[in-house]
């Protein structure tokens, strides 16, 4: 399977959309540069809402991986890290769940707005770069059989 077989799914965070805008520019042009197909892109009012999207994908065919990009920006509690812990924890349930990549392109917490917005390229790059080699070893996992000599899959 090489990257222009890999077909991805973007769910953005509508919250604190001046940065994740930017971050699905580069989530976009990365996928690109990898040769990725993006079929879909989706908005979440916010982070927290991103898990019920992001299954609804998982279940579709032309979704070989999930990219959530969001960013979590600290208040004056707690919560961002409240939100930040359960979203990351039920993405990657949803991952096991359906056996397809779920990688988490969410910023925070405990972060200000100018620490987000430093951080755009960063989360952005790694969350494609990460669903594109995930998707491409789990199809050479499932594929590979051992015959008595190592099998090594990067």
């Amino acid at each position: 399977m090489s990257a222009a077989d890999v077909r991805l799914a973007f769910v953005v965070a509508e919250f604190n959309y001046d940065v994740t805008y930017l971050m699905l520019q580069r989530a976009l042009s990365y996928a690109r540069f990898r040769g990725a197909t993006v079929t879909y892109i989706v908005y979440s009012p916010g982070a927290y809402d991103m898990p019920i999207l992001v299954e609804e994908l998982l279940i579709k065919d032309d979704v070989d991986a999930v990219v959530a990009l969001g960013a979590i920006i600290t208040g004056a509690t707690k919560h961002d890290e409240v939100i930040a812990h359960q979203v990351a924890r039920k993405l990657m349930d949803l991952a096991e769940k359906h056996g397809k990549p779920v990688t988490l392109g969410i910023s925070g917490p405990g972060m200000n707005r100018v620490q987000a917005l430093e951080r755009v390229d960063d989360y952005a790059r790694r969350a494609v770069e990460a669903a594109v080699k995930l998707a491409k070893r789990l199809k050479m996992l499932r594929e590979a059989r051992f015959e008595g000599e190592t099998v090594t899959i990067q």
